[in-house]
């Protein structure tokens, strides 16, 4: 038995915000309320500290199979459980790709030893080719949570059409990378006057507007449900706030690399800031954040790309693409909306925990009698200097910052997963 004391309860599920104790037997919550008592209990002293549910991350790589050198389940869970996070999204574009059943129930037995819960998503057409739908259904019944060719955009409408229609049968979610390659000069940097400074081609916002435009679109006419996945254009979430009100079933992700840096962080940190989308304009970090506070953009996604330091360290053009996300997440989101004011801790949460499991039809975490015992209990405002990682990785701009939201214990069902 475990018994957190003290603790300010911010449950984004049943709008709580309050000082309350927490009681956990075996995977459980048991007791919630003033002054519980239990004799036999590891005593947990949370005051001053916030219990909330165990964040979810549903964008991640975690590289296995295949790719292991960049990082692998059992380094990406430790991450995650550092980063508070107790349920994490593994993206499709593995080494094999995940488009079979074999390579998904390898995915789903590895991540059932690391302590967090690890869902795998499956790819929508096979080997990630836009050519030829996956077996859906299969890996449906077999515990894909929804589908996404994250990483490559699917240009043959007619193929994306199919999917969406077979989708929206089975109940279940699809989420799509947004850009257009023949917009492209070049990817990972934005088209404007820092491409223009560094003599590199970028990429426009045009690249992502088109696509989404398309897909929200498909969405309004097949019912189906759809994730735009790492938002970066201020156009785009425009479109995305459009299709809402239309009534299509359109949802967002944003990244917090997108809604605290620009791309002027290429010339201060060079590949570090190298991204897919990339990171744009301080006009579309704040349409980002517009987005997230009036719910065009419902979830707070890593994106979590880790790669090795001899990739990063190639030149900005063959340099991969993307950050190791999942031990900053929390604290970007408490510096760059929660403080300024943008959003309240409880709304964070919302996007950190319950919109996410609601968006892949999960019954999200609550701190609740009766709940699964997933927690993440961190300091709201002590700060914390980003310098070791528990991922293989540390490909990440916000290295040497100091952040707020210090974690103190991620448990997942029932068990101590990370503790300070």
């Amino acid at each position: 038995m475990i018994l957190i004391k003290n603790g300010r309860v911010v449950d984004p599920v049943t709008g709580t915000d309050r000082i309350m104790d927490v009681l956990i037997d075996g995977s459980m919550i048991v007791e919630t309320g003033e002054n519980i008592q239990a004799a036999d209990a590891q005593v947990i002293d949370a005051s001053g500290l916030v219990v909330a549910p165990g964040l979810m991350d549903a964008h991640v790589h975690f590289r296995d199979p295949g790719l292991t050198y960049k990082e692998d389940i059992e380094t990406g869970a430790a991450a995650a459980a550092r980063g508070g996070f107790t349920t994490v999204v593994c993206m499709a574009n593995t080494k094999p790709v995940v488009d079979n059943l074999e390579t998904l129930s390898y995915v789903q037995e590895k991540g059932e030893k690391t302590g967090i819960h690890v869902l795998q998503a499956a790819a929508i057409t096979r080997d990630l080719k836009g050519q030829e739908l996956v077996d859906m259904e299969a890996l449906a019944d077999a515990g894909a949570p929804g589908f996404t060719d994250d990483g490559i955009p699917i240009m043959d409408e007619e193929l994306l059409l199919k999917a969406m229609k077979k989708a929206k049968e089975l109940g279940l979610p699809l989420a799509f990378h947004e850009e257009d390659p023949a917009l492209m000069a070049a990817p990972g940097v934005h088209q404007g006057k820092v491409s223009e400074q560094l003599g590199y081609g970028g990429a426009p916002r045009a690249a992502e507007d088109v696509m989404v435009a398309r897909d929200c679109m498909l969405a309004l006419h097949t019912g189906a449900s759809v994730c735009i996945q790492h938002i970066s254009s201020k156009n785009s979430v425009e479109l995305v706030r459009m299709a809402k009100k239309m009534g299509a079933d359109v949802h967002a992700e944003a990244t917090p690399h997108h809604f605290t840096l620009t791309d002027e962080a290429v010339l201060k940190y060079g590949t570090m800031a190298r991204m897919n989308p990339p990171l744009r304009e301080e006009e579309d970090r704040l349409a980002i954040i517009e987005g997230l506070k009036d719910g065009t953009i419902s979830m707070i996604v890593t994106d979590h790309a880790p790669h090795s330091a001899e990739e990063k360290a190639r030149p900005l053009e063959s340099a991969p693409s993307g950050i190791t996300g999942l031990e900053t997440s929390l604290g970007l989101g408490i510096k760059s909306l929660v403080q300024p004011g943008h959003l309240t801790l409880l709304e964070l949460m919302a996007c950190m925990s319950r919109n996410p499991a609601e968006f892949y039809r999960m019954i999200p975490g609550s701190i609740v009698e009766d709940a699964p015992a997933d927690l993440v209990i961190f300091a709201e405002n002590e700060l914390w200097k980003v310098e070791e990682f528990a991922s293989k990785a540390s490909n990440s701009p916000f290295v040497g910052w100091e952040l707020p939201g210090k974690v103190y214990y991620t448990i997942c069902a029932g068990k101590i997963v990370y503790q300070a």
